[in-house]
């Protein structure tokens, strides 16, 4: 057993610091299944209702409930060697499930599910979880689990915890750069840039991605951006999601700014594609492009078009700048 290093764990209530773990109402479900051999299915899914001397006819229902749920059913007198990693994966899910305890740890259990599947459990968790109000802590380094399961995200890089809140706050306010680049498919643009004070009406973004000629983009600022900005460091890092990005024609007019590059690539996904552009060292992905995909041709020269409502500013460090 893992000793706290420092806190306090309450479990519905109750302080379990010092409580042994088969004290803690906990069930986890593990990545790598961590079945009994030597039983069968139906036994390695009672074997938590066993323990606890819970009635045979209870055993039996609760336990084919659960086999029906996973759609193990025909698996419930083979052993663990006799299935596959898929199948194993679902009975340590059922095992887990089948007893209801106050608090469900699992450690990506659908990663061994083949896609269609892990989309059915993902569904069919979520709807268990609301029917038996059981909180979940859910680990997986799949985003649309998270996005798609979670009432709750947090996410952490190297140890640290980030951020915790909504899956939509996670999505629109990330509070930092790792964050606002690890949520999202594909993942937020970002541009390194040089902050100039021109006058009190305009900032200018210095890089060398630009097109102009004086290799400047300018921002209107004090209805667009906070003064919060003007502090900020002179280097400074743009962030857009590849979503927001919009394909204009050499002519059009828009409020924002707008970047001249060349398609590298054109990636073909059915109702949506994505298109990777190249501007100056930097390159850009674009997606939702469905109605723009005539005007884009790899090798070509295209006008990208970003809203001010749709670009982030982080400084250097990472840390989000509020614009608001």
């Amino acid at each position: 057993m893992t000793s706290v290093t420092g806190g306090e764990i309450y479990i519905g209530g109750e302080l379990v610091n010092e409580l042994p773990p088969k004290d803690r109402d906990v069930a986890m479900v593990f990545q790598n299944y961590s079945l009994y051999p030597h039983m069968d299915v139906y036994d390695n899914i009672a074997f938590p209702l066993k323990m606890r001397k819970t009635e045979k006819k209870q055993i039996n229902e609760r336990v084919q409930n659960i086999a029906n749920l996973l759609n193990i059913s025909n698996l419930l007198k083979r052993k663990p060697k006799e299935i596959s990693g898929g199948q194993m994966q679902r009975v340590a899910l059922g095992r887990a499930l089948v007893r209801e305890p106050k608090i469900f740890l699992m450690d990506e259990p659908l990663s061994n599910l083949d896609a269609k599947l892990r989309t059915d459990m993902r569904v069919e968790i979520k709807k268990l979880q609301k029917k038996v109000g059981i909180t979940t802590l859910y680990i997986t380094h799949d985003q649309i689990e998270a996005m798609s399961m979670a009432d709750n995200i947090g996410i952490m890089d190297a140890g640290k915890l980030n951020q915790i809140d909504t899956p939509e706050n996670v999505y629109k306010e990330p509070t930092n750069q790792f964050v606002a680049g690890f949520i999202g498919i594909p993942p937020m643009n970002f541009l390194e840039v040089k902050i100039v004070r021109e006058n009190a009406m305009f900032l200018k973004l210095v890089t060398d991605s630009t097109y102009q000629q004086d290799n400047r983009i300018k921002i209107k600022a004090p209805d667009i951006l906070a003064t919060s900005l003007f502090n900020a460091e002179k280097t400074i890092i743009l962030g857009i999601r590849p979503k927001d990005i919009v394909v204009l024609r050499n002519d059009q007019e828009f409020d924002g700014l707008k970047l001249k590059g060349e398609v590298t690539f054109i990636e073909m996904l059915g109702d949506d594609s994505i298109a990777e552009v190249k501007i100056g060292q930097n390159s850009l992905k674009i997606s939702n492009i469905a109605y723009s995909i005539d005007n884009l041709i790899i090798g070509k020269e295209v006008i990208l078009g970003l809203k001010y409502d749709k670009i982030y500013f982080f400084t250097n460090r990472g840390q989000r700048v509020d614009c608001s």
